[in-house]
């Protein structure tokens, strides 16, 4: 198998697990697949997920749009545009190891503060701040849910997922806009992203019956097992290249 059929192989499989779960509980594709990609084609990051993470989104808006907290929307966005210049700036100025560390380590602060179920209050600050740190991150790495997700958890379902899917949507625009203003976004990224929408569609077809019949909760734990456990083989694989150099 060719690197770019396992890049493919492997890298579908977790877009559509991501896919199941964003589709699910409103958050999740970048969690899920952000550090798989990165581990099997860091020089496809972040370009080829926010591919991902600008359509999948489309979908959830043309069921829930109405639920939308759009007060919340502005707050995350006025946050979210100075992140993604810092974002923007990790990218051109770290490898791309460098930044598989900074995935893996996001991952697993997302992880445990979503294993804790951390309570935050939700107000202008809160939001404009989690529009922030998901500004960096979703721009350098393609992981951007975790801080926005962590202040609507306490807010019902159709509200998180409609939210959380009209900020997604802005986000990956933007930080695509940003990365291709800076020249870190190449054609194979765009590519690569473009064949991953297949088992995106997917992933969100079945996250439907999983969304009614499956407990959001168990399937978050579970995603998040899965995550960590990418997280940490990443951070062994960067530091053996690091010792190896």
């Amino acid at each position: 198998m060719t690197h770019a059929a396992l890049v493919l192989a492997f890298g579908g499989l977790a877009v559509f697990v991501g896919a199941i779960v964003q589709g699910s509980v409103g958050f999740g594709a970048g969690l899920v697949a952000a550090p798989v990609l990165t581990l099997l084609g860091p020089d496809l990051m972040p370009g080829a997920i926010q591919v991902v993470n600008m359509v999948l989104p489309l979908f959830t808006l043309a069921v829930e749009w109405r639920r939308i907290d759009w007060r919340g929307i502005r707050f995350a966005v006025l946050g979210r545009v100075p992140g993604s210049v810092v974002g923007a700036v990790i990218v051109v100025y770290f490898s791309a190891y460098t930044r598989g560390v900074f995935v893996a380590v996001m991952v697993l602060i997302a992880v445990g503060l979503t294993a804790r179920a951390l309570s935050v209050p939700r107000n202008g600050a809160t939001v404009t701040a989690a529009g922030f740190v998901s500004g960096v991150t979703g721009t350098a790495t393609g992981i951007g849910g975790p801080p926005i997700a962590l202040v609507y958890q306490h807010a019902k379902g159709p509200q998180i997922r409609a939210t959380l899917a009209m900020f997604f949507f802005l986000s990956a625009a933007q930080s695509i806009l940003v990365l291709a203003v800076v020249g870190e976004l190449p054609p194979q990224a765009l590519v690569t992203g473009a064949v991953l929408l297949v088992p995106m569609v997917l992933g969100f077809l079945v996250s439907s019956p999983v969304r009614r019949y499956v407990d959001g909760g168990k399937v978050r734990t579970a995603v998040l097992i899965v995550a960590a456990a990418s997280a940490v083989v990443l951070i062994v694989q960067n530091a053996a290249m690091w010792l190896l150099n």
